[in-house]
């Protein structure tokens, strides 16, 4: 149970990061934060994955800085995606 909330909310933090840094925390709430950080999490771990970086996500239990800096890339990533999606435009 300690880890769900762990998760939670670290997802939650590191989706408020990357809201910060593409500039739509004015859009986001704390949900929608937890929700990017944790999918971004996901997304961050395929491409470490695919890129041959390796290293664990929040989602493996790999809380080191290069876990959280790749979740926190996978974060943006995903923001970007959507961002693109949704104005036609990466911000």
């Amino acid at each position: 149970m300690l880890g769900i909330i762990i998760w939670l909310i670290v997802g939650g933090v590191i989706g408020w990061i990357a809201s910060m840094i593409m500039r739509t925390d004015g859009q986001q709430g704390i949900f929608l934060n937890i929700i990017v950080g944790i999918v971004g999490a996901f997304l961050g771990g395929w491409l470490g994955g695919v890129l041959g970086i390796g290293g664990g996500t929040i989602n493996s239990g790999a809380f080191s800085l290069s876990g959280l800096l790749l979740s926190l890339v996978g974060a943006i990533v995903l923001l970007a995606i959507v961002n693109l999606f949704r104005r036609g435009r990466v911000r």
